[in-house]
């Protein structure tokens, strides 16, 4: 894909989203802790980080076009389609990021440029 696609996103969260951070989150904390988090990230405002810089502060690996859920996320990409904003949780205590959800669309973005700027919630 060019690297001079233009990546578009959603004015903001789509609501199927908070269910899968919710899921995702339910792995690492208690179901109260899970709650306030879920409703902190539908409380906060958009903010906005560079693809590299979230990658950098979650640890992850990048995972290749060769998935499925990144492919499609790139289909979007090149169609035109916006992406739905991350949302994105501080492990202070362990010092990384949790990316609750949208790791296919930070991979999928990160694919076309690791400086691209991507809208997310952050608690």
């Amino acid at each position: 894909m060019d690297k001079n696609t233009e990546i578009k996103w959603l004015a903001d969260v789509e609501d199927k989203d908070y269910p899968a951070a919710q899921s995702y989150l339910s792995l690492l904390h208690t179901d109260t802790e899970v709650i306030g988090l879920v409703k902190k990230l539908k409380d906060a405002k958009l903010t906005q980080f560079k693809a590299k810089d979230i990658f950098r502060a979650s640890g992850l690996s990048l995972l290749g076009v060769s998935n499925s859920h990144v492919d499609k996320d790139q289909t979007k990409i090149k169609e035109g389609t916006p992406l739905s904003p991350l949302l994105l949780v501080r492990d202070v205590q362990n010092g990384k990021l949790i990316i609750a959800d949208g790791y296919h669309r930070l991979c999928a973005v990160y694919a076309i440029s690791e400086d691209a700027v991507i809208p997310c919630k952050i608690v």
